[in-house]
């Protein structure tokens, strides 16, 4: 297991700013070492904040955004206007303020994109996108960071408990038939996600408590999706309060 930190900030708000904080620095830092940096993002309402907070940061700058390689964890298979899209909610945030390479910006297909209504299709192409920019001994690119957050049942991602896509070991998949709207989606599987340097758990609010107890209390991936990431180097859970309420006070680190 990779090295698994627990950091929990005072409510939502601060959750967001300090998730801003730490992946300007990560970002800045990865460009040091090789040049470029690669991040993939997720939506949800924490995640979209700490995306609306590396906006208000004027730390932003310090990062060469044209050397950036933009991915998505998952995807709503809605048309890509579709407000619910978290691709059309992270340019709202901060993607359309910023000075991207758009050759580096990798959007999980729509619907009525290529392959029309097919999402299997569109989950296809995107893993082949991923191949295509992957190291020639890998399925996937060596991400930096991989955003995540989870749901109060535990999904993560697209990947819901107790659902094939717990079982699937694809690097993208199609997501039929969710718990929760819209029903069809498309999703990086746990071979992608766990193919990450750094995963964050960006979890906020205190209907995922018992959840996130569950997950760093040792529940399998089938029955606690969120509980089966874990980044090459390290593995970081960033909690607000009320989502660490129910984890013994020794995990915490404030």
């Amino acid at each position: 297991m990779t090295n698994r930190t627990i950091v929990v900030s005072k409510d939502a708000a601060v959750l967001s700013a300090a998730v801003a904080a730490r992946l300007l620095t990560r970002l800045v830092d990865a460009q040091a070492l090789r040049g470029r940096a690669s991040l993939v993002l997720t939506g949800g309402g924490v995640g979209i904040a700490s995306l609306a907070a590396v906006r208000a940061s004027a730390a932003r700058a310090a990062v060469d955004w044209r050397k950036v390689d933009i991915w998505w964890g998952d995807e709503r298979f809605v048309p890509a206007d579709d407000a619910e899209r978290n691709e059309k909610q992270a340019r709202d945030a901060l993607l359309d303020s910023l000075d991207l390479d758009p050759a580096r910006v990798h959007p999980i297909p729509a619907l009525g994109g290529p392959d029309g209504d097919d999402a299997d299709a569109a989950a296809a192409r995107y893993a082949d996108e991923l191949a295509t920019a992957a190291p020639t001994d890998a399925d996937v690119p060596a991400f930096d960071v991989l955003l995540l957050g989870m749901g109060p049942e535990g999904h993560t991602a697209s990947i819901f408990p107790e659902s094939p896509a717990a079982h699937d070991e694809r690097t993208a998949l199609a997501v039929h038939g969710c718990p929760k709207p819209p029903p069809t989606r498309i999703s990086m599987g746990f071979a992608a996600i766990n193919a990450a340097r750094e995963v964050w758990m960006i979890v906020a609010g205190d209907d995922k408590a018992a959840a996130v107890a569950m997950a760093l209390g040792g529940a399998g991936r089938v029955q606690v999706p969120a509980a089966g990431v874990e980044g090459r180097s390290q593995t970081l859970w960033l909690l607000d309060e009320p989502a660490a309420s129910r984890l013994p006070r020794g995990l915490r680190r404030l």
